[in-house]
């Protein structure tokens, strides 16, 4: 393996930069439980300002800020749309059952984008004997489907007539400033119609943990009621929260260099034999690609490229994921291009003539 590896997992590997440590050690604390963490509060309040919301409320990771909101919205024995492949669904323990109570109702899409006619079709009639529809949720952008983007009228209609059902929208918005960077629009106009949205200071925006949770002040203060009823209470947690102060602030502007790498990296990977990849689709840090017909697994195949200093996460048997972020810059993306490239052509030679499983 190279000295030092070309680490495409996720965003989430990112090292906090020389501004954030020095915030951290100089951050201002206080007992956050009894709201008193000066440094948090200005984080929520930042937040809630950006997105135009009347609060906001620090959490640990994103998964609890999704787990918190879907409490908050209903209660157990109900149902939330979500798309099949959706975070909530897929990425959080199944905590959407296992803790919450509730049962995914889920629609399939071939790019992770629903619209408000397979909500609609989705949402149970009144009947005693059916849980029924308490939740829709949405994520933007989709990260099993490749970063995948809502576009904003789409989302904003699906709110709308969500809101005529008597239904409230929840936005896992991991990662929505990259989502707002590929539309050129800003996050609180994208998202003013959900009644709550997440997302995620530790992803693309390089904080070293937490997430934000915005809507209105009473859902806000539910949420900190459930976050310490999930063992979410913090105390001095003001040395982290500087960190995501600089993040908020600083970690959008250059969002459009991950994104830039990403496409770049796609194109590169397109044109390799073995890997099924549409770099079209390619839309803010996230590529997956399918690696059948080089004959290997998912996991043959990244364990093959961990040997040569490249890392990334299998999605399924045959598909790979690999995520681009401030911690590689275009060398490193080239890098990363030139070796997945010489393994591919290396194993293309040992492959026997006719055959479609690698040797």
């Amino acid at each position: 393996m190279a000295e030092k590896p070309i680490d495409l997992r996720s965003d989430t590997v990112t090292k906090p930069s020389a501004a954030m440590r020095k915030a951290m050690a100089e951050a201002e604390v206080g007992d956050d439980v009894f709201m008193e963490d000066p440094t948090i509060n200005r984080l929520q309040s930042r937040a809630a300002e950006i997105f135009g919301r009347e609060a906001a409320l620090y959490v640990p990771s994103g998964s609890m800020g999704n787990l918190i909101s879907l409490i908050a919205h209903t209660r157990p024995g109900q149902e939330v749309i979500c798309e099949e492949n959706a975070h909530i669904y897929t990425n959080e323990m199944a905590a959407i059952s296992g803790v919450a109570g509730l049962l995914p109702r889920l629609i399939p899409t071939e790019d992770g984008i629903m619209s408000w006619e397979q909500i609609g079709r989705m949402i149970r009639p009144k009947m005693y004997a059916r849980a029924p529809t308490a939740l829709i949720c949405l994520e933007n952008t989709h990260n099993l489907m490749g970063g995948t983007v809502y576009p904003t009228a789409i989302a904003h209609e699906i709110c709308d007539r969500a809101h005529e059902a008597g239904l409230p929208v929840h936005l896992d918005g991991s990662r929505v400033f990259n989502a707002a960077v590929f539309l050129g629009e800003s996050v609180g106009e994208m998202t003013k119609k959900f009644d709550s949205v997440q997302f995620c200071l530790s992803k693309g925006l390089g904080a070293p943990v937490g997430s934000m949770v915005v809507g209105s002040k009473s859902f806000i203060d539910r949420c900190r009621s459930i976050r310490k009823m999930l063992g979410g209470g913090m105390r001095q947690a003001g040395v982290i929260a500087a960190a995501g102060l600089i993040a908020l602030e600083e970690g959008p502007k250059r969002l459009h260099i991950d994104q830039e790498n990403a496409k770049f990296l796609a194109q590169e990977l397109a044109r390799l034999p073995g890997i099924r990849l549409n770099p079209a689709r390619v839309q803010t840090n996230i590529i997956i690609f399918d690696v059948q017909e080089t004959g290997l697994s998912s996991g043959d195949f990244l364990a093959a490229l961990v040997e040569r200093g490249v890392l990334g996460v299998p999605v399924d048997r045959d598909k790979v994921r690999l995520v681009t972020h401030l911690d590689v810059d275009r060398v490193g993306v080239e890098k990363a291009a030139e070796i997945i490239g010489a393994f591919l052509r290396e194993i293309s030679t040992r492959r026997p003539t006719g055959s479609t499983r690698a040797v």
